[in-house]
């Protein structure tokens, strides 16, 4: 181990691989405010990361390539029978192409160390966090990770963003995010599991797609493991983190069956198992890593965040008087950028080329997290009503995301 802040492990690792190690150190002190891990570096952890770059989801990728083999081999596999095979999930027809049914056979196989009913109250607890989950997920995971190069340059190729795909991109991560924690929605064939593998398959067409013109040697694989598992990390302990930070009470048990959700998420979407846990230290070490390990700032991840908050400020709350929706639109928009202001401070906003705001939303959000979470959450039946109260609050904010119609996902993207 060492505790040098710029010190390269070695290896044949991208270009990326601890370029900003100061930086990300920096990023990553809100960290140690909620946890016990030590700021020591782990060169075997570094290593670890620096290989993972040029992994990728295997089962992931055979399925990908075969979707680009001719029309009458054998082995291809369409859009077609993806569709059909994820709805008549689990049973499987044993007429399914080789790849396809391999992959399948991976997501409907329940591993042993899954325990549905921890999963069920992590999926609870997600819920019970109301519109918190969204203000972490959207603002200090989603537009924070646009401070490091590589995903945030991959979404720009793949055209995700931009007017009103940007909105959409918010409302389809939203819309899964619900999926995975209604009840019983991560069991095999149900919603949330069907669009957490739908994802898992887009994820290996761009990869596919994307990787013969791709800067491998700078970003390693355009979606590679070392990102899925900073990924999978914005979703579990930095939320749990979040949600801290605004004041929500989360209770030990409530936190490690969060964890435990996700991390079955995570065995979902392909993720490697050496980054799969729900021990919460262990992801928040990782996390550590992750951000010392993690590139510079790109034009790419300022244009996204931009772009991003801009979308904030254009979210349908259904307001029948146009006064009071744009009223409301506004209201929202400041909110939410003074949040990001508190989330990142003042050196994240500047990276980010977005102007900081006075933190008064987290005075907002404090108080009345103490008061819904802490005072009225210790009464009877408390936990039930936060859980009833925040699903319907995350509806509503879904509502608003898709304004002109269902709820839904992106298709898969064309291969070739």
């Amino acid at each position: 181990m060492t505790q040098s802040s710029e010190i390269r492990a070695a290896g044949p690792f991208p270009s990326r691989f601890r370029e900003a190690e100061r930086r990300g150190r920096r990023i990553a002190r809100p960290i140690f405010l909620f946890t016990d891990i030590g700021k020591e570096v782990d060169d075997t952890l570094m290593e670890r990361l620096g290989a993972s770059l040029l992994q990728r989801d295997e089962l992931g990728a055979a399925l990908a390539e075969a979707m680009s083999l001719p029309v009458g081999d054998p082995a291809r596999v369409t859009h077609a029978e993806i569709g059909r095979a994820l709805h008549a999930a689990p049973d499987l027809s044993p007429q399914l192409p080789p790849r396809l049914r391999a992959l399948l056979d991976h997501a409907t196989n329940v591993p042993d160390w899954v325990d549905w009913d921890r999963i069920e109250r992590g999926a609870a607890v997600f819920r019970s966090l109301g519109r918190n989950s969204g203000d972490v997920l959207g603002l200090l995971s989603l537009v924070g990770g646009y401070r490091f190069g590589g995903p945030a340059d991959l979404l720009v190729r793949t055209g995700g963003m931009g007017g009103a795909r940007t909105l959409r991109r918010l409302a389809e991560t939203t819309k899964w995010s619900h999926a995975v924690t209604r009840p019983g929605g991560l069991r095999p064939g149900a919603e949330g599991w069907r669009l957490t593998v739908h994802v898992r398959i887009m994820h290996a067409l761009v990869n596919t797609r994307f990787a013969p013109g791709w800067d491998s040697a700078r970003w390693g694989l355009p979606v590679n493991q070392a990102d899925q598992a900073a990924t999978l990390g914005l979703f579990d302990a930095t939320v749990i983190v979040g949600c801290l930070g605004l004041g929500v009470r989360l209770t030990r048990r409530q936190r490690d069956d969060f964890m435990h959700l996700w991390r079955y998420v995570g065995q979902l979407m392909g993720v490697a198992p050496e980054w799969l846990t729900d021990d919460e230290d262990v992801r928040h070490r990782w996390n550590y890593h992750i951000l010392l390990s993690a590139p510079g700032q790109t034009q790419a991840g300022r244009d996204l965040a931009r772009l991003t908050m801009d979308a904030q400020g254009r979210l349908n709350h259904g307001h029948p008087n146009p006064t009071v929706e744009r009223l409301h639109q506004r209201y929202e928009y400041a909110r939410q950028m003074s949040l990001l202001t508190a989330f990142l401070g003042l050196t994240g906003m500047r990276d980010l080329g977005l102007r900081p705001r006075v933190p008064w939303a987290l005075a907002l959000s404090l108080t009345g997290n103490t008061l819904r979470y802490r005072l009225l959450g210790t009464l009877p039946g408390a936990r039930a009503r936060l859980e009833a109260q925040g699903a319907r609050a995350q509806d509503r904010h879904l509502a608003a995301l898709f304004p002109d119609g269902p709820a839904g996902v992106a298709g898969l993207p064309e291969v070739g």
